[in-house]
């Protein structure tokens, strides 16, 4: 399929705020070799501990394992609740980003920190298994096995069963978007809310920021295409 779009110049586009830090960034990313990701891991995991943390001094937080999908091993989640609430509060299952390759629990210290703060909500956040190595569906179904436990132990949580909203960035976002109609197909667990923040949903690369976006500073087209593969397999 030919198309005119031109990439995208982010040396002019940037926010001027953002520009100095920017361009000292080496155009280094690239399309994802699956036999690296393991090792690629390490230092994408640094790099997101150093982004900004929302603090949870007035949370209460606790990590546990649940049951995951048949067959499949526990699923990891981290859970934040208000300290001061009291009486059931609004559930948020929070989705981590990093393109369905990368992120852990760790790497999803603000916003469901934030919201669990500021809106009174208790915050889950999932520890799904990430392609390669687990390609679709895995990921998808262990998200889909924390919110039928999140549903079944909304009591115990704390939780309004009938206020249980899903969230997610990036890859996280796509997640949501495909968590959200999966439990409609299936009749399962109510979602009275979702929020999927630039979320990754179309693997057929042909709208024209996929196109656009090639700069080697960020995620770009390469990057897209080859995660999609390893995703979708």
């Amino acid at each position: 399929m030919e198309n005119n779009i031109k990439p995208a110049n982010f040396d002019e586009r940037i926010h001027p705020e953002l520009k100095e830090n920017f361009l000292k960034i080496p155009k280094v990313i690239k399309a994802f070799e699956e036999e690296k990701i393991p090792v690629m891991r390490k230092g994408v995991t640094t790099m997101m501990s150093l982004r900004t943390k929302y603090p949870d001094d007035n949370l209460e937080v606790s990590i546990r394992k649940i049951p995951g999908p048949e067959g499949a091993p526990e699923v990891e989640v981290k859970i934040y609740r208000p300290k001061e609430a009291d009486g059931k509060l609004p559930g948020l299952l929070w989705i981590h980003g990093g393109g369905y390759l990368f992120g852990n629990l760790d790497s999803a210290a603000y916003w469901p920190v934030c919201l669990a703060d500021q809106v009174k909500c208790v915050s889950v956040v999932v520890d799904y298994r990430l392609a390669p190595e687990h390609p679709y569906p895995a990921g998808l179904e262990d998200c889909y096995a924390a919110l039928v436990w999140m549903s079944k132990a909304a009591e115990e949580l704390g939780i309004d069963v009938d206020r249980i909203a899903v969230g997610g960035e990036s890859g996280g976002g796509g997640l949501t978007a495909a968590l959200t109609l999966l439990a409609r197909d299936r009749k399962g667990p109510k979602i009275f809310f979702q929020m999927p923040l630039y979320p990754m949903l179309d693997d057929r690369n042909i709208t024209p920021s996929s196109y656009e976006i090639t700069d080697g500073r960020n995620w770009n087209r390469e990057t897209n295409i080859s995660a999609w593969a390893m995703y979708l397999k």
